[in-house]
This record gives structure tokens, sequence and C-alpha cells, in this order.
């Protein structure tokens, strides 16, 4: 059988005036990733169905321009800090420290320059069972406000299965903090919208927010909620639940998830979440080290955006499953400590498997 390969071709050129390469990453499996250097987007992912189609199943746009101008933040590794801090304010040691808002006078996905705008520096690497690229990335101190000069490695690796991993590191000359994740918005079917998807996240908890997207406090249990997906249940049952107030306020979910299992102090990986298509003909699950997993069905878009095919992107056209810490963590003591000091590593690992293709039995074909 082949062996996983690797190869690139120029992508355009970023606003910093940096050329911008695409990566390729195949699998005998008949799984493909395309990679871009600017913001390390997940541009493609392409993964064979029961019936030996293979299609894209993450939504992506055509060009840089476009990536750059008005993503928002399709497939693009996150950084510094994941998700929402309020009002862009923390202290950590004493010391206070503030990021630019750019989210209803908040601080989200590391502010309104954070790693999914920059350009990172690629290196392919492969062993005969795995095509992996290595991108890396120099964040200095008081880049977007965050204290200490950053170093962050995140490597998408993909196996002769069709595992698709990502695992990033980061390690600082002063204390800081530190969320990475990336953001594709997922959608197994490859076309119109994700509410006859099934999803199971393997979580009892998760976290109420405000009007603003704010975690209110403490963790609150699913169960008797919409919220309750420790079995799989139809993401439409769920999001368009108008009588509960948290899906009201986010039109459908925008909330962290807190996993059950081993915390990241012993690095070990469990399943966060299982997403299925329709008569399940493309299964996934996420596996991560990291403690949460902030669920999002793309309640956001509304149509302006079209990707390579012309195809809009609609509200509820594919659901994002970003492992990361929590929300606001760096104000908050009773959440896991989201801090990085010097002579410590930041590492945490994803992986997204599809575990349909070891009864398929084949490598697919069609779109790619």
């Amino acid at each position: 059988m082949p062996r996983p390969t690797i190869g690139h071709r120029p992508f355009g050129t970023a606003p910093s005036g940096d050329d911008v390469d695409l990566w390729r990453l195949e699998s005998r499996s008949g799984v493909y990733a395309e990679i871009l250097t600017y913001g390390g987007i997940l541009h493609t992912l392409g993964v064979p169905d029961t019936r030996g189609r293979t299609d894209s199943v993450v939504l992506s746009l055509p060009s840089l321009d476009q990536y750059a101008e008005k993503s928002p933040y399709l497939g693009a590794l996150i950084g510094r800090y994941a998700n929402r801090i309020a009002h862009g304010r923390f202290v950590l040691d004493g010391a206070g420290h503030q990021v630019p808002v750019n989210d209803r006078g908040h601080a989200l996905h590391g502010g309104p320059e954070g790693f999914d705008t920059k350009v990172w520096r690629a290196t392919p690497l492969t062993d005969g069972d795995t095509a992996a690229l290595r991108l890396d990335l120099h964040s200095p101190h008081g880049d977007m406000g965050f204290p200490g000069a950053l170093d962050v490695t995140a490597t998408y690796t993909l196996d002769a299965a069709g595992t698709l991993s990502l695992e990033c590191t980061a390690t600082t000359d002063r204390a800081t903090v530190v969320s990475l994740s990336n953001h594709a918005y997922f959608n197994l079917a490859a076309d119109g919208d994700v509410l006859g998807h099934t999803l199971q996240v393997d979580g009892a908890a998760y976290l109420p927010v405000d009007t603003e997207g704010i975690p209110l406090g403490p963790l609150a249990e699913v169960a008797g909620t919409p919220f309750d997906l420790t079995s799989p249940r139809p993401l439409g049952e769920r999001v368009l639940a108008d009588g509960d107030e948290q899906i009201r306020r986010a039109g459908g979910f925008d909330h962290c998830w807190a996993l059950s299992g081993p915390g990241r102090q012993t690095g070990r990986l469990r399943r966060a979440a299982r997403l299925a298509a329709p008569e399940e003909t493309r299964v996934m699950e996420v596996w991560t080290t990291a403690p949460g997993v902030q669920v999002y069905t793309a309640n956001q878009l509304d149509g302006t955006l079209t990707d390579a095919t012309g195809r809009p992107l609609e509200r509820h056209g594919a659901v994002c499953l970003e492992t990361q810490h929590f929300p606001d963590a760096p104000n908050r003591a009773d959440y896991p400590s989201p801090v990085l000091r010097p002579g410590t590593t930041d590492h945490r690992r994803t992986e997204f498997r599809f575990p349909h293709l070891a009864t398929a039995g084949g490598t697919g074909r069609g779109a790619g």
C-alpha cells in the first residue's frame, strides 16, 4: 500500500507581505488534509464515507484574501488564548494585563491580531507511516498585551489509519497564560446544515454564560437540560430548543463542556466528543488532553461568505469542537489553571479519528 505523502504549493501573499503555502498530507486510508501556513488553517480535510465517496468535511474559503479579511476563524490555530477573556483584562502574579477587545467588549481568541492572523514557519516531517507538518511561531513579550515571549509549535500529523492529530507545545520566558486550539468547522455530510448530525459530548457539566458569552461562574450539571449530550442526540433537537435561555442567548450552542476523566496534569488522552452524519455515513471522534471542549454550532454564519464551489456558509452549517481551557480561566481561580511559567512546557494533543473507515474497508473516491 502507498505510504503517507506530503507536498506543497503557493497560496498567495499575506497582508504582512509574507508568502503563504498550502501543504497537503495524504494517507493510505484515503484521508487527506490541506493546511495553510497563514493562521495554521486546516483548509481541507478529505474523508471517505461508507459508500466510498471522499469530500472535505471542514468549511473553507477559496482565497487567502477572504481568509485574511472575512474569515470567522475557519480552520485556524487559535492563540494566545482560545475563547474569551472578560473585558480583555486579567491579573497574573499581581500585575494587570490588557488584551485589546474584539467581541462585545471582551477579548476573543487572543485579540484582533491573534495567532490566526500570523504566517507560521513550516517544516515537513515523514517517518514512513505518517505525514506531518510542523508549524512554528514566535510571539514576542507584549504581543496583544500578553506577558512573556512565547515559542509555539503546532504539528499536524496524518497516520495510515486516517487519524489527524494536532499536537501543540508552548514555552515562555516569563509567566503568562496560554490556551491553544483549532477552530475547524465540521460538516460530516459535506453539504446542508448539521441539524441532522448526532453529537455526544463526554462531559456531565458545562459553563452557562451571560449575554456576552462570558461564563457566569461555577459549572452546571447538564442533566435535564439541552446540554445533556452524554448519549448521542440530534443537534437540531437541541440547538432549536428556544425554551432554554442559554440556547436562546447564543442562538444555539456556544458553550464549554468540562470533560470527564483525567485532567491536564496526567496528559492522558480521553474522548471528548463523537459526531456522526445522518445514517452514520461518516463518524468522527475527538480525543484530547485538554480540560474542556467548546461546542459552537456556527450561529453567526449568515450566508454572506461562500466556499470555493459558491455554496453559501449558512447558520448551523457546521459545528466546531474546540478543545481548550475554560473561557475566562485567567480570571477564575476555580477553573483549571492556564498559567505557563518558565522552565515548563504547555502541551496539548487532540486527535480527530474516523472509526467508520475501519469498517468501510477501502480508499475513497470522488471529490478531492
